[in-house]
């Protein structure tokens, strides 16, 4: 039986208040951009696309509330509710959790749920497995926690700045999101919460044990669930970002017997570079193929030719990305590859073919999709074949790892 059926009353709270004075930067991290697109996003799009969680609260400074429904409409998020934040994190969350019983007073119509979960903005990488593990522990125990081994050892220092004493390593372990709690126990925790615990507290857990005797059961996590806070920290989620888009890979072709001949060997080859790669042929772009493709959220395609380069079939493999919109949360690469099968054809008749991808990629990355061409000399008898279709692959997953929109429409050779 899925969670869903078995979950009803769960909602979450996102405290993205912060200015981000760790980072360095003067946007706060919660909004600083990965891939073109905000980091909060990212972490409202992984609780939004569990459907048992009803409605997601994303608590914000005042001045970024405009900034907040910018984004929520931008990129298509449902179930979104914006509050103003506090000026503390304690206090943000209060805010967040008091939109619910408040609701019926105001024009936001929330339902209050059972269980609410908390949940830094910044974040992203939080699963499915981790947030019904809590869900579950909080129904069960009233407060629920996700927890991490210690990397170091923590020592207190006297006040001198000398070693006081150190805490055994084996015996703690590091608070992490997400949390989840009976919403009447957080909610009554906060209400009787001191104005100290309000201002310099951090721990939302340790208030459910001091004001409502709620002791957390604690989950294990897992190293996915590390919080953004410097600046080497959005590279690393960049990084990590572009690792999963990378993931998967479809290969088109024309019905040319060489452009299929070689989508099926570049398809082999491929197969040691991604995780999953899809073949299919152009010819079948209107049957439910590549819908389901896009249903497994493929964010790669290579799109084979042996004719003439007109960029025809690429425009329509633009075309139905652009339909389905794909392109929405996350770039498109669409590695436009054409077969130089003319033993008469010269390398300069071949770039001039070519030419109108540069044109072609500037308008596509509009839409959110990075068009770059690779241009192949290919003779199925030519013993250094294999060879050919190696630096092909290579020069296809490094497109596809590193996803650069400087290199948008230049035309590369296998």
């Amino acid at each position: 039986m899925e969670a869903g059926t078995l979950l009803s009353g769960v909602a979450a709270v996102l405290p993205a208040g912060g200015s981000g004075e760790r980072l360095g930067s003067a946007t706060p991290k919660q909004f600083c951009a990965l891939l073109g697109r905000p980091l909060i996003s990212y972490t409202v799009r992984a609780l939004e696309r569990i459907n048992w969680i009803s409605d997601i609260v994303v608590v914000v400074s005042l001045e970024n509330i405009e900034t907040m429904k910018s984004i929520i409409e931008k990129y298509g998020h449902k179930r979104i509710t914006v509050v103003e934040g506090g000026m503390t994190r304690h206090r943000s969350i209060f805010n967040g959790l008091k939109i619910f019983p408040e609701s019926k007073l105001s024009s936001c119509p929330l339902q209050k749920p059972e269980v609410v979960i908390i949940h830094d903005a910044v974040r992203p990488f939080v699963e499915e497995d981790i947030l019904l593990k809590v869900v579950l522990a909080a129904k069960e125990h009233g407060a629920a926690g996700a927890i991490r081994p210690l990397v170091s050892t923590v020592v207190a220092s006297s006040a001198d700045g000398s070693l006081d004493h150190s805490l055994e390593r084996a015996r703690y372990r590091a608070s992490e999101m997400p949390q989840a709690f009976l919403f009447d126990i957080i909610y009554q925790a906060y209400h009787q919460c001191s104005e100290y615990d309000l201002d310099y507290g951090t721990e939302c857990l340790h208030l459910a044990l001091k004001y409502c005797k709620t002791n957390a059961k604690l989950i294990e996590g897992s190293p996915d669930l590390w919080k953004v806070t410097y600046k080497r920290d959005l590279y690393a989620a960049e990084s990590v970002i572009k690792d999963n888009l990378s993931q998967q890979v479809c290969i088109t072709t024309d019905m040319k017997e060489d452009a299929v001949q070689f989508g099926f060997l570049l398809h082999e080859t491929l197969k040691s570079e991604v995780k999953q790669v899809k073949g299919i042929s152009v010819f079948l772009y209107k049957n439910n193929h590549l819908q389901n493709i896009f249903l497994g959220q493929c964010y790669n395609f290579i799109c084979i030719n042996a004719e003439k380069s007109d960029i025809e079939e690429t425009q329509q493999l633009v075309d139905i990305l652009e339909n389905a919109r794909i392109s929405a949360l996350h770039p498109v690469v669409l590695i436009s590859v054409h077969l130089n099968v003319s033993e008469n054809m010269s390398f300069s008749s071949g770039m001039e073919e070519l030419a109108g991808i540069k044109e072609f990629a500037r308008e596509v990355k509009k839409k959110n999709i990075l068009v770059y061409g690779l241009l192949i000399h290919y003779n199925k008898d030519d013993p250094k074949l294999q060879e050919t279709i190696n630096s092909a692959a290579a020069i296809i997953s490094a497109l596809i790892k590193d996803r650069n929109p400087e290199l948008i429409g230049q035309l590369l050779v296998a």
